[in-house]
């Protein structure tokens, strides 16, 4: 069966934590004080802010952070984690975006996972066996946090709840997942297990960022994607991952319910894409990101590496 999915509208800054407890006590998640090891991961794919879409709103893990003290006491050990990127180094992203100094603010870690020892885990999908190597700090958790951005991705169509947790591969060069993509999305997801998924749409990245003003959170994040991919204009059973994660039994569209704001609404507001070709968009991007890399020495975002 599937899960709820909760949508709510935010309208301002200050609605930020009212709204995750909203769209929490909708899909009736509670968490008790017994836990003591909190991971969040956000998607910080690379070093542009939160107003482009790109990145995950430090406003909105703050008020995750400050929601988790609520419950579990201000001793709880929360840590905020990434990994590095072929074209983003963690450790630099978190100072870029307003991380340190969250963390300093809010006394919790910050973690560059692809730092710490890995252990390696094979799974099948479709018949192909996956090698991942996964942080030693995500084997001892009790309560992990599930922080995407609800954005369009060339390659798979999407990316929200499903492909943030492919961003907990220690590896840097991800790359070498690409001509698998969409089975190693179902992978990871085979052994990471979020305990709830909560997706900033405050900002969402479709034809263009758009001022969306939406959190959604689920306990199950195929169902999260289901909708999420909806709200970006897809039909669902079309995206490959998706299609993928059903057959391996990872998720089902059967039972899957939203509550809270309506859905239509946001499909109506989310820029979907064009008639213009988005692989012709992306080649005209591609290209203006190259020529802009080679006149200021930078490097390429890993988005348009994909």
């Amino acid at each position: 069966m599937g899960k709820i999915v909760s949508l709510v509208h935010v309208q301002s800054e200050e609605e930020i934590k009212n709204s995750i407890i909203e769209a929490l006590d909708l899909i009736s998640f509670k968490v008790d004080k017994n836990i003591n090891h909190v991971i969040i991961k956000p998607n910080l794919c690379y070093y542009w802010n939160a107003s482009t879409g790109y990145t995950t709103d430090p406003l909105v893990i703050t008020c995750i952070i400050d929601w988790v003290k609520d419950k579990c006491g201000n001793n709880t050990d929360i840590k905020i984690v990434e990994t590095d990127a072929t074209a983003m180094r963690t450790n630099l992203a978190f100072s870029i975006l307003g991380y340190k100094k969250l963390a300093t603010e809010k006394s919790v870690e910050l973690l560059n996972l692809s730092d710490f020892p890995n252990i390696i885990k094979k799974v099948k999908v479709q018949n192909h066996e996956i090698e991942f190597k996964i942080p030693e700090p995500l084997q001892d958790v009790d309560l992990f946090i599930n922080v995407p951005k609800l954005k369009l991705m060339r390659v798979t169509g999407i990316t929200c709840g499903m492909k943030n947790l492919f961003g907990c591969i220690s590896s840097p060069r991800k790359i070498v997942y690409h001509s698998y993509i969409n089975e190693a999305i179902v992978g990871i997801n085979k052994i990471l297990n979020p305990d709830v998924t909560i997706v900033d749409g405050l900002v969402a990245l479709g034809r263009h960022p758009i001022n969306l003003g939406l959190l959604m959170a689920s306990t199950d994040v195929f169902s999260i994607d289901w909708i999420a991919s909806k709200i970006m204009g897809y039909n669902p059973s079309n995206l490959e991952f998706l299609k993928i994660a059903e057959r391996e039994k990872l998720g089902s569209r059967k039972g899957i319910t939203t509550v809270g704001d309506n859905l239509d609404e946001f499909k109506r507001l989310f820029p979907k894409q064009g008639i213009i070709s988005t692989e012709h968009l992306w080649s005209l991007q591609l290209g203006l990101l190259k020529f802009y890399s080679k006149i200021v020495n930078d490097i390429i975002p890993p988005v348009v590496q994909e």
